[in-house]
C-alpha cells in the first residue's frame, strides 16, 4: 500500500469515527504532497459539508468532479452538497447524472426527490424517492422524504402510509419521529402538537435559506415585514432610530431591513444558522442569535422597546407560552408586533395543510389580554401566495399592559 493510499484510509477512519479536526489535518497532509486526489478532495469537501461550511465544501467537491467525471460517487456527493446550497437545478443535474452511472444508490435518489420537491415538481420526485425506500426498506429517512412529496403532490393515502412507515422502524431517530407525527397531525392522523418540532422548523429553513427571498418576494408574493412596518407607522410610531428591536425569527434579514428605520439597536434571533449566516450579509443587526424564542426571551427579561415576528407564530399551536415570554422580554409599554395565519375552530387554533397553525382572531385577542398585552392596531392582510391561492392572515400590534 502507497503512503498516499495509507493516509487516506487513517484520515476517512478518524472522520468516520467523528474526529473531524484530526481528519481535516490528515486529509490537508496528503492533498498538499498530492493535490489532485480526487478522493482526499471529496471527503474534505464531504466533511465541510458536515459543518455547514457549503462555502468551503463546493470547490473541493467540484475539482474532485473535475479529475474524474464518471465517478458516480463524486457526482452524487456534488448533488448533494448543490442543494444544500439551494442550487437546485445543477443539483438535479449532478444528480441523474451520478444515477445514470449507478442506479442504485439510494442517498442519491433521496436527494434528487428532495431537489425535486424543492423546486415544486413533487409528482416527478415521487419516483426516484419510492425507489430510494424500495432500495433501503429499513430506513425512515426516505419514507419521511416520500411521504412529504407524497402529501405536496396530493398523493395522501400513500402520505398517510409513509409517515406510519417511518414511525414503524424501531428506534427511529427522534427528529425523524417528531416530524412523521406532525405530518400526520396536520393528515388528520395523530394527535396535533402544541408547536412545530425545533428541528423539522431549523432543518426547513436550513434548506430554504440561499432561494428564501427570492422564492418569497418572486413566486410567492410575500410582503409581510413591509406590511408590520406599515402598521407600525400607521399608528403613529415614528421612524426615529429610537428603539431597542428584536426580530424574531429574523430568516435572512427581510423584516430586519423593513424594522431598521425603527431601530436604535436591532438584533436578530433565528433557529437556522443557514438563515443567520444571509442576515448577517444584510449588515442592519448589531447582533444574531441561533436560540429557540422559548428558551432567548425569558433570559432577557425587560430588555427591548419593540419585538416583531413576521410568520414566526405560524410553527406554534398553543401561543400562551410564547406571548407571555415576549411580554416579560418587553420594557414597560413596549410594543409586540406579529403576524399569524388566520383560521377557525373552538380550540384557537389548527394545524393546516400546509404544516403551519392557523389561529382564530377572537381567542388570540382574548389570550393576549389574558398576558398582558393591550391590542394598539389589528389589520387583515394577504400573508403570500400558496400553490397559487392568498393566504389569509392579521397583523397585529400590542403594547405591554
Amino acid at each position: 500500500m502507497s503512503d498516499d493510499a495509507a493516509l487516506l484510509r487513517q484520515a476517512a477512519a478518524r472522520h468516520a469515527a467523528g474526529a473531524l479536526e484530526e481528519a481535516e489535518a490528515l486529509y490537508a497532509q496528503l492533498l498538499a504532497r498530492s493535490p489532485d486526489d480526487a478522493n482526499a478532495l471529496n471527503l474534505l469537501g464531504t466533511l465541510h459539508r458536515q459543518r455547514g461550511e457549503l462555502a468551503r465544501a463546493l470547490p473541493l467537491i467540484r475539482r474532485a468532479v473535475t479529475l474524474r467525471p464518471e465517478a458516480p460517487v463524486f457526482l452524487a456527493s456534488l448533488g448533494g452538497a448543490l442543494a444544500e446550497a439551494g442550487e437546485l437545478e445543477p443539483a438535479v443535474a449532478a444528480l441523474r447524472a451520478a444515477l445514470a452511472r449507478r442506479p442504485d444508490d439510494a442517498v442519491a435518489l433521496r436527494n434528487l426527490g428532495q431537489a425535486l420537491c424543492g423546486l415544486g415538481q413533487a409528482r416527478a420526485a415521487l419516483a426516484p424517492l419510492r425507489q430510494a425506500v424500495k432500495l433501503a426498506p429499513h430506513a425512515a429517512e426516505p419514507k419521511l422524504a416520500l411521504a412529504h412529496a407524497c402529501r405536496e403532490a396530493g398523493a395522501l393515502p400513500e402520505a398517510i402510509r409513509m409517515a406510519e412507515a417511518a414511525l414503524a422502524r424501531p428506534g427511529p431517530d427522534p427528529a425523524v419521529a417528531a416530524q412523521a407525527r406532525f405530518l400526520l397531525a396536520a393528515l388528520g392522523r395523530a394527535p396535533m402538537p402544541e408547536r412545530a418540532p425545533a428541528a423539522y422548523v431549523r432543518d426547513l429553513f436550513d434548506q430554504y435559506a440561499p432561494r428564501f427571498e427570492a422564492d418569497l418576494t418572486g413566486r410567492l408574493g410575500y410582503r409581510t415585514p413591509a406590511a408590520l412596518a406599515e402598521l407600525l407607522r400607521d399608528s403613529g410610531i415614528a421612524a426615529a432610530a429610537a428603539l431597542d428591536v428584536l426580530d424574531l425569527g429574523c430568516g435572512t434579514g427581510l423584516s430586519g431591513v423593513a424594522l431598521a428605520p425603527f431601530a436604535r439597536r436591532l438584533e436578530g434571533l433565528d433557529l437556522s444558522p443557514r438563515m443567520l449566516a444571509e442576515a448577517a450579509r444584510q449588515g442592519c443587526y448589531a447582533a444574531l442569535h441561533e436560540a429557540d424564542l422559548l428558551d432567548f426571551l425569558p433570559r432577557h427579561p425587560a430588555a427591548f422597546d419593540l419585538i416583531a415576528a413576521a410568520d414566526v407564530l405560524n410553527y406554534l399551536g398553543d401561543l400562551a407560552p410564547a406571548l407571555a415570554a415576549l411580554r416579560g422580554a418587553l420594557r414597560p409599554g413596549g410594543l409586540a408586533l406579529f403576524s399569524v395565519e388566520l383560521g377557525e375552530g373552538e380550540g384557537g387554533y389548527a394545524l393546516g395543510p400546509g404544516l403551519r397553525y392557523r389561529h382564530a382572531l377572537p381567542a388570540l385577542r382574548a389570550l393576549c389580554a389574558e398576558v398582558g398585552l393591550a391590542a394598539v392596531a389589528e389589520r387583515r392582510d394577504v400573508l403570500r401566495l400558496e400553490q397559487g391561492s392568498p393566504v389569509q392572515g392579521a397583523l397585529m400590534l400590542l403594547r405591554q399592559a
